[in-house]
C-alpha cells in the first residue's frame, strides 16, 4: 500500500471520526434544550469540526497522486462505517435496504480502489 493510498485512508477515518463527534455534539439533553450557537460551541462538535478541517487536508495530500475519479468514490467507504456506528453506538435502524445499500456501496469502492 503506498503513502497516498493511505493518506486516503487516514482521510477517511478522520472524517468519521468527525462525523461521530458532530452527532455526540448534537444528541443528549444539553444539546435539546439549546440553541444552534449552543451546539456549536459545544466540545465534541468543534472537534469534530477540527477533524473535518484535518480530514480535507489529508485528501489534498492524497490527491496529489491518487485519480480524483478513483480517490472520491472511495470515501463512499465512510458511509458504510458511519451506518454502522449509527446502528451500534447511537441506536439507529439498520434495515433490509440500508444493508443491501451497504452492500452495493462497498461492492463499488472495492472495485473502484482495485481497478486504480
Amino acid at each position: 500500500m503506498t503513502l497516498a493510498w493511505i493518506t486516503l485512508a487516514l482521510a477517511i477515518g478522520t472524517s468519521l471520526v468527525g462525523q461521530v463527534l458532530l452527532k455526540a455534539g448534537a444528541s443528549g439533553a444539553v444539546a435539546a434544550s439549546g440553541g444552534f450557537i449552543d451546539q456549536l460551541f459545544r466540545l465534541p462538535t468543534m472537534v469534530g469540526l477540527v477533524c473535518y478541517g484535518g480530514a480535507a487536508l489529508l485528501y489534498i495530500v492524497a490527491l496529489r497522486k491518487i485519480p480524483m475519479s478513483v480517490a472520491l468514490p472511495c470515501t463512499a467507504a465512510s458511509y458504510v462505517a458511519i451506518a454502522v456506528i449509527g446502528w451500534a453506538v447511537f441506536g439507529e435502524s439498520l434495515g433490509a435496504q440500508k444493508i443491501a445499500a451497504i452492500a452495493l456501496i462497498s461492492a463499488g469502492v472495492v472495485l473502484l480502489a482495485t481497478s486504480a
